[in-house]
């Protein structure tokens, strides 16, 4: 009879170390680490997180976040948008060359930046009155950085398999599979990063033209360099760095506090529900414990590395996943969801006695929604009233004012008339305020009302004259007289003054005359 030796305590306690520890009868207790919290060391080196996938109802919001945002990012440069002939039909476009930004049926030139200061205000304020009413559902659904990055773990999760694989295969000597897994994520990742710097520059020039001269070697060194910053920083950022950059580069998570009060809602571990914590055996009662089993899968899932039952932390990017993982947990126990939910600081404070109902009418609230409305009305109405011809007029600087040899005095101006619409318009240049004062237009000498021509969504500076005879100067009230040039449409008779002043030597030297007499 073969003899074999009993095992040690040694062997045992090994043997007890390779078996998963449950959390409850057919659930493992995930040995995840929250590398966040408040006992972390401020200067350790970083650990890198395995998140699990998750599953859940919003697990797959965010999927279908992701998809919708990618989406428009990779498709938009390519939709078309016809204005016309001579006039580019990408739908977005800023056109650096020509100084404008095109969006849709939009057109904003360089004097009109204050829309663009106006969407970023907009903006900004949509951010507030989010984060005032959920919290960082920005950081955690629609922020370029969690969007990439969620893209990147999918990637990697599917050449390396979920959390357990990728730990092995980490853990585990290099081999063969290692390499060609490893190398495989790094290449999607390049390809990823590389779709999304071409992407980014596809904004700036016609998109299939560009895609063109790229895959040819014939586009702008400029194309080249900024498709490799994007690269550069979309590989980096959104496959290595990850939650890195929310929570040392991004000054938001800092900031975002000040938004929240005692009725935002945030995603938060009911403690009166879930303490006292630990392992469920079977068959034991539920009375005198909590409902939260302690099997640490919040954890395992959190892209973060945070322990959401530590309560509120920077690093928190709110993106629910803890949710959907201990909901399933408590659909398992046979306990009821909503552990870990969506609630306010105030229904905390209750601890289960009573649920408070979510008020929306807020201080801040209103005042963020307030403030929305009156930007956005203003803008609104600046983009439904603004002219279809804009006038600027210059006056020349030096000399300010030629004497004639008959003793008339003539000034010279600089005129920009921008047409606006997408069809060539004729206007005629007139003067109103100087009488007696004839008008000449560089190249429209001969015509006693000139007339000229602007290209479609065009500009064209213009030089002209307005001259005085001797007599008309003589009657002038000042040196410097107020008048108006009128441009008129003549298609349509509409019509638009801009006011200029007259310069004038005589007064001048009438004031210098009186000034000596004084003294």
């Amino acid at each position: 009879m073969l003899m074999t030796e009993a095992p040690g305590p040694i062997e045992r306690a090994a043997d007890r170390r390779e078996l998963p520890v449950e959390a409850a009868p057919g659930i493992a207790r995930s040995d995840t680490p929250a590398v966040a919290g408040a006992n972390r060391s401020l200067y350790a080196e970083r650990v890198k997180i395995y998140p699990k996938e998750a599953h859940g109802r919003f697990r797959t919001a965010k999927w279908i976040v992701m998809a919708v945002t990618l989406g428009i990012y990779y498709l938009l440069p390519w939709l078309r948008w016809d204005r016309g002939p001579h006039l580019p039909d990408q739908a977005v476009l800023l056109d650096l060359p020509s100084r404008r930004f095109y969006f849709f049926f939009i057109e904003i030139w360089p004097q009109e930046f204050y829309y663009i200061t106006g969407l970023l205000v907009l903006a900004a304020l949509a951010l507030f009155l989010v984060t005032s009413l959920a919290g960082r559902v920005w950081c955690g659904y629609t922020c370029p950085q969690t969007v990439w990055t969620d893209l990147m773990i999918a990637v990697e999760r599917f050449w390396q398999g979920d959390r357990n694989a990728r730990l092995r295969l980490d853990k585990d000597p290099w081999s063969l599979e290692t390499v060609w897994r490893k190398s495989a994520t790094h290449l999607s990742w390049l390809a990823i990063a590389i779709a999304t710097g071409g992407a980014w520059v596809f904004y700036f020039a016609d998109a299939p033209t560009l895609a063109r001269q790229l895959l040819t070697f014939e586009a702008p060194a400029t194309a080249y360099l900024f498709v490799g910053l994007f690269t550069a920083s979309t590989y980096v950022l959104g496959g290595i760095a990850r939650e890195q950059v929310c929570t040392y580069m991004c000054p938001w998570p800092r900031i975002q506090g000040a938004m929240f009060d005692r009725d935002s809602l945030l995603i938060s571990y009911r403690t009166w529900r879930g303490e006292p914590r630990g392992p469920h055996k079977s068959g034991q009662s539920w009375e005198g414990r909590g409902d939260c089993i302690d099997c640490r899968q919040c954890v395992a899932v959190c892209p973060a590395g945070i322990d959401i039952r530590d309560g509120p932390q920077l690093e928190c990017i709110q993106c629910a996943l803890c949710i959907d993982a201990c909901d399933d947990i408590m659909d398992k126990v046979g306990r009821p969801r909503g552990l870990i939910a969506y609630d306010t600081v105030r229904n905390l404070d209750a601890a289960g006695t009573h649920t408070e109902p979510i008020s929306l009418l807020r201080p801040r609230v209103v005042l963020y929604a307030a403030a929305m409305l009156i930007v956005g009305l203003i803008m609104l109405t600046a983009l439904v009233l603004r002219p279809d011809l804009d006038v600027s007029v210059l006056h020349d600087r030096n000399p300010l004012y030629v004497k004639l040899s008959d003793g008339g005095v003539r000034n010279g101006y600089t005129i920009k008339l921008l047409n606006k619409l997408y069809q060539p318009r004729s206007f005629s240049i007139e003067q109103t305020g100087l009488p007696g004062a004839s008008l000449s237009v560089i190249g429209h000498d001969q015509e006693s009302r000139p007339v000229v021509t602007v290209s479609p969504d065009q500009l064209q500076a213009l030089r002209l004259y307005v001259t005085l005879d001797k007599n008309a100067v003589a009657a002038l009230p000042d040196d410097d007289t107020g008048f108006a040039f009128v441009i008129t449409d003549i298609d349509n008779g509409t019509s638009v003054e801009h006011t200029a002043t007259f310069r004038s030597p005589e007064k001048a030297h009438e004031r210098e005359h009186e000034h000596e007499d004084e003294d």
